[in-house]
């Protein structure tokens, strides 16, 4: 295959952004943050909302500086060669539970080391993401390399989350100490990753430059009808993959009663969502001829966020028991096949609205069009992290910290409460959301 190479150097980057630290924070941390870390419930909430609205500022600002960038590196490829050393960093250090007994210190702990850590993401993810505008103007190759994107962020994902509980049996001691040791571990893996991903990828076609800056570009992004749709799916779709990831670590805990063993396997929350990365993973691999079967990227969209919708609701009447947990797999298993489908579309039909809007305005914005798609994916993860912290809080999910050990406590008011909010989170909530991803796409201008 044509620049086979490049395009496994490509797949590095998402698999270091998207398939560990992203899928990480997505599925772990509402959980550490509440249950390991010691953060109330609503200070959970607020800190990652906050995060993510820090990142609609950040995020646009870093997409138009990179498209400004000059080196010899190229325009984006320097911000992974250089950002990636601290984006491995940081990411450690936000596993490591400071042992603070004073509740406010720890909560500007995380509360700093989490913006540090999402400034550091926009520094690499954004310029990632706008490489694939300027490594081929082929739209099959663009296919071609945004299918081994997902495939890379699935296949790591699915490594990550396959490995994670054995890993924290072999590092043994209690939780705290088995997150610091896996995230200096994690972070060390992403950051060879992203370096690896800047050194070995070319950027072949020269941007079109706006020398100056002008808030100009901005006001075009709202002229841009199909930006906008574009927006909404990419917020609705990580708002999707959110609601999911986000619960599973309280469903296993408060619905299923914990891990579970089956032969030798032992299946926690991680493990779970595996079966769902490796569906993915092969799925992405499909999406190219799926999309030339279906004849439209849009009609391929549609037809997977359907899949999506129907299947979530499908889990939601599997009865709520460890006893049923291989029905469980299959219903995840058939929604990772849509989500595999649409996932590597997203970003083919974001190269194809920068396409658009340098025909449209005469200067490339690729960046600033780019880095809206992270942000959409940092917005949607926000939304749902933040109301599912908020509404477990509702239903009666509190904890607190010791001011004497600095150790967590989590109680329970309402157990019947939390484990249907529980049930809807994973099932209910992302089926309506897909439905949404379906009907913003049916009106999405661009048919290619």
């Amino acid at each position: 295959m044509k620049n086979l190479k490049e395009k496994l150097a490509y797949a590095l980057g998402d698999a270091a952004s998207g398939g560990i630290t992203w899928k990480i924070m997505s599925i772990a941390f509402p959980l550490y943050f509440t249950n390991v870390f010691g953060l109330t419930f609503s200070d959970a909430a607020a800190l990652m909302l906050l995060a993510r609205l820090f990142d609609v500022v950040t995020d646009p600002i870093m997409g138009s500086l990179a498209d400004r960038t000059r080196s010899r590196w190229g325009t984006y490829r320097p911000w992974l060669i250089f950002g990636a050393i601290p984006f491995g960093l940081i990411f450690a250090l936000l596993f490591f539970t400071p042992s603070f007994a004073d509740y406010t210190m720890k909560r500007a702990y995380a509360y700093c080391l989490y913006l540090l850590m999402m400034l550091a993401y926009t520094a690499v993810n954004v310029p990632y993401g706008s490489l694939l505008g300027v490594m081929t103007d082929d739209d099959n190759e663009k296919n071609q390399f945004s299918s081994f994107r997902m495939v890379g962020a699935y296949a790591m994902g699915f490594i990550t989350l396959l490995a994670f509980p054995y890993l924290q049996q072999w590092v043994g001691g209690d939780e705290r100490q088995q997150y610091a040791i896996l995230g200096a571990g994690f972070g060390l893996l992403a950051a060879l990753m992203t370096l690896a991903c800047g050194l070995l990828t070319k950027e072949r076609i020269k941007p079109v430059r706006a020398e100056k800056f002008s808030f100009r570009q901005y006001a075009d992004l709202f002229r841009n009808k199909p930006w906008i749709y574009m927006t909404l799916m990419a917020v609705c779709t990580n708002f999707f993959n959110g609601f999911r990831y986000a619960v599973a670590g309280y469903m296993f805990t408060y619905c299923l009663g914990g891990d579970i063993t089956v032969g030798r396997l032992i299946i926690n929350y991680t493990v779970f969502m595996a079966f769902g990365e490796v569906t993915c993973m092969a799925f992405g691999a499909l999406s190219p001829a799926f999309t030339r079967w279906m004849g439209s990227k849009r009609k391929a969209f549609i037809v997977s966020a359907v899949v999506c919708a129907i299947s979530s609701v499908a889990y939601f009447f599997i009865p709520m028991s460890a006893d049923f947990i291989l029905l469980m797999i299959a219903v995840v298993v058939i929604t990772s096949m849509g989500a595999g489908l649409y996932s590597p579309l997203l970003w083919s039909m974001y190269a194809d609205v920068a396409d658009y809007a340098t025909q449209k305005n005469g200067t490339s914005s690729t960046g600033l069009i780019f880095s809206s798609g992270t942000m959409a994916q940092k917005l949607g993860g926000a939304i749902s992290g933040s109301l599912i912290a908020m509404l477990l809080g509702i239903a009666g999910l509190v904890s607190s910290t010791n001011e004497l050990t600095g150790e967590t406590i989590v109680l329970i008011t309402n157990e019947d409460a939390v484990r249907q909010m529980v049930w809807a989170l994973f099932s209910l909530f992302p089926a309506a959301i897909a439905l949404i991803m379906a009907l913003l796409a049916y009106f999405y201008p661009i048919r290619k």
